[in-house]
């Protein structure tokens, strides 16, 4: 088996840290219905994939969380084959924190669209989110689904709040 060495240090690829709203996944013990979050970016240059950390705003119950991502068709608005995924544990004391998610590394290419999307297993977290208004949008579109409509609705002027690294 080839084993990789990855650097140290990752740097920064897509950096939105804005965060005036928030955004609740999981579901609440009175309610079956499991709600999920996303978020789709275009990638601004090609490199080899560290972390996403996406920002909690607060932790309702502990449990775990996974993202997966996939390449990301916008004229379609489907989400490809799963090219990595992660799953932590999140405890009460992660409110106002970054949740990072460790993936295996893997290259991204410049230009090409991406999108993460996150699920709440037994657990219910509000995820930082942003609201641009009638601002400019951002990269990508946020996606909110639930177990009802798991298509979901994809949001031009909303955001997650969120980092990918690169390695190196």
């Amino acid at each position: 088996m080839e084993t990789r060495n990855r650097s140290n240090r990752s740097r920064p690829l897509i950096t939105q840290i804005q965060n005036n709203t928030t955004l609740w996944i999981g579901h609440l013990q009175t309610d079956p219905t499991d709600h999920f979050a996303g978020q789709t970016f275009r990638c601004p240059s090609s490199g080899e994939l560290d972390n996403i950390q996406v920002f909690s705003a607060a932790v309702q119950n502990p449990g775990q969380l996974t993202l997966s991502l996939h390449s990301f068709d916008p004229q379609n608005r489907s989400w490809g084959p799963l090219l990595a995924s992660a799953t932590v544990e999140v405890e009460k004391v992660d409110k106002e924190r970054w949740i990072r998610f460790d993936l295996p590394p893997m290259p991204l290419q410049q230009d090409e669209m991406y999108g993460f999307r996150i699920y709440a297993n037994n657990t219910m977290i509000a995820l930082g989110e942003a609201a641009a208004g009638n601002q400019t949008p951002f990269n990508g579109e946020e996606w909110h689904a639930d177990s009802i409509d798991q298509t979901g609705h994809y949001y031009r002027y909303f955001s997650l709040a969120y980092k990918i690294e690169m390695c190196g």
